[in-house]
């Protein structure tokens, strides 16, 4: 993992990781413009990392190639611990920060949201019922095994509310351009922040 860390430090993180099931570089820059470089063997991820990645006007560059023969399950998920890392390493002490964010997003007849607290406390709360469990050739289970390492991964407290859909592809497309926009919102530096948004003194 390494990180820019000059006096105005870019909020950026980039990873390798290796091991039996999956071989992933990941590059993430928290302010961003919107860019997406991704390949990975999960065709239906990248749209949605493309989707997050847009709407969070974040930059982010993957290649992550997996034992798909298995299935999907370990690039995914690994995918989204390097994703959580790089988040948290980008973030640094997080001076500034708004900390918090609540985002609905609607996609036709699906809404979505997403709640985040930056809180240095890894906890992860999902509600979604899918009419579907697949879409295409992809396994729905894994939107919930993606955010839970991210969260687990980023240390931060991670809601997602899928109130209302009828089109599986909306419900998801709709969670991943909620948490694109809420972790851009939640990241965002607030002038009026002094320091660490925390009573406590430190995140």
């Amino acid at each position: 993992m390494t990180t820019n860390n000059s006096e105005a430090r870019e909020r950026r993180a980039e990873i390798s990781r290796k091991t039996n099931e999956t071989d992933i570089k990941l590059q993430f820059a928290v302010d961003g413009t919107g860019q997406s470089e991704l390949e990975t063997d999960v065709p239906f991820l990248n749209h949605m990392l493309d989707l997050f990645t847009k709407h969070g006007h974040f930059d982010l560059s993957v290649q992550a190639h997996g034992d798909i023969d298995i299935d999907d399950h370990h690039t995914v998920e690994d995918i989204g611990i390097c994703l959580g890392q790089c988040l948290r390493e980008a973030l640094g002490d997080k001076r500034g920060i708004k900390r918090y964010a609540s985002v609905f997003i609607p996609m036709d007849e699906a809404l979505a949201q997403v709640v985040i607290d930056v809180s240095n406390r890894p906890h992860f709360e999902y509600r979604a019922e899918y009419p579907s469990d697949r879409v295409g050739s992809f396994d729905v289970q894994l939107v919930h095994e993606f955010l839970w390492k991210l969260a687990l991964e980023a240390r931060i407290t991670l809601h997602v509310i899928v109130h209302y859909g009828q089109n599986t592809h909306h419900m998801i497309e709709a969670v991943f351009k909620a948490l694109g926009r809420a972790i851009d919102e939640a990241t965002s530096l607030d002038p009026r922040v002094t320091g660490v948004p925390s009573t406590k003194g430190v995140l």
